[in-house]
């Protein structure tokens, strides 16, 4: 089984200020964020459980957070796709 953990400094723009990520053979166990909006980061969080990394990415990457140009669950898909 391989495992890949990583901690990812999101861009300013969002409320995150860490996404800690631990992958088991490419697919999500753990996802937590340091600061941000709780609910919605602890929502994404356990809807991610289970999934795999590019089913996450896919879903994930793009989304805006009202004006902003990114969001924690798009910073959520760059940190996924920077784990080799």
């Amino acid at each position: 089984m391989a495992r890949k953990e990583i901690t990812y400094t999101p861009s300013a723009e969002v409320c995150s200020q860490e996404i800690h990520i631990v992958l088991e053979d490419d697919v999500i166990v753990e996802v937590g964020f340091k600061k941000g909006c709780a609910g919605n980061t602890q929502g994404v969080a356990a809807l991610l459980k289970g999934m795999k990394k590019d089913e996450a990415i896919r879903r994930l990457r793009g989304i805006c957070c009202g004006r902003k140009s990114t969001s924690c669950p798009d910073q959520l898909a760059q940190a996924l796709e920077n784990m080799a």
